[in-house]
């Protein structure tokens, strides 16, 4: 299980601008495979312009409460459900790696969130020129989010997540690293986003959570 490896022995704990914690490959080759050749429609080439949200909505933190369809986006988003999970059959087994108890009790341990009663969310995420997060807290509903970086084409280290002080100044930028990411548990100032930045061709990673609503993928006893 390389998540619990590296949950295990290539995690590290931050504190500054908010607890958070990186960790380093998490992804079997397999699974990244899956990432990289994921068909994910551009949303310029479907009349979307990006303008700071995943949804394409324009919606913070409130605006998105109670909202689980994707947005303006639902279309182009592109979640691992059981219904295309024959085509991300890696990407299940990474899905059911975060149900299994070993896990979720691993990760709840260290946001110090409980998890038993949560469902697993995995979206597969393709970011092209011009796509930008504005400053934002999650919505309470996610009790752990997470993205894990693939970074096949040697893009800028600098396309990371960008993480802001309560007054929304940048502290740090988490590393665009390939098989690399960090998770958080939601609260009122884990802030971050992503500024105006220059991708030159893919911006590849998975957007994970843990969350309260239902999803296809409940975690096991």
């Amino acid at each position: 299980m390389a998540l619990f490896k590296s949950l295990q022995d290539r995690t590290k704990l931050y504190d500054d601008p908010f607890k958070h914690f990186e960790f380093n490959e998490p992804l079997s080759s397999e699974a990244i495979k899956e990432i990289c050749e994921a068909d994910i429609k551009d949303p310029r080439k479907e009349n979307l312009t990006y303008d700071g949200t995943r949804a394409l909505d324009g919606g913070g933190g409130a605006f998105r409460e109670g909202i689980k369809d994707g947005g303006k986006a639902k279309k182009i988003r592109c979640y691992v459900t059981k219904e295309n999970s024959n085509i991300y059959p890696h990407l299940t087994n990474f899905i059911e790696e975060l149900r299994s108890s070993q896990v979720y009790k691993k990760i709840g341990s260290l946001i110090g969130r409980d998890l038993s009663n949560s469902f697993v969310r995995l979206e597969v995420i393709c970011d092209r020129e011009g796509f930008w997060l504005k400053p934002h807290c999650d919505i309470k509903e996610k009790l752990m989010s997470s993205i894990v970086f693939v970074n096949p084409y040697g893009e800028s280290e600098n396309l990371g997540t960008d993480f802001y002080d309560s007054k929304l100044n940048k502290v740090k930028t988490v590393p665009y690293k390939h098989n690399y990411g960090y998770f958080f548990t939601s609260g009122p100032n884990t802030w971050h986003g992503m500024e105006k930045k220059e991708i030159k061709k893919e911006r590849r990673c998975i957007q994970i959570n843990y969350v309260t609503f239902k999803t296809d993928w409940r975690v096991k006893d």
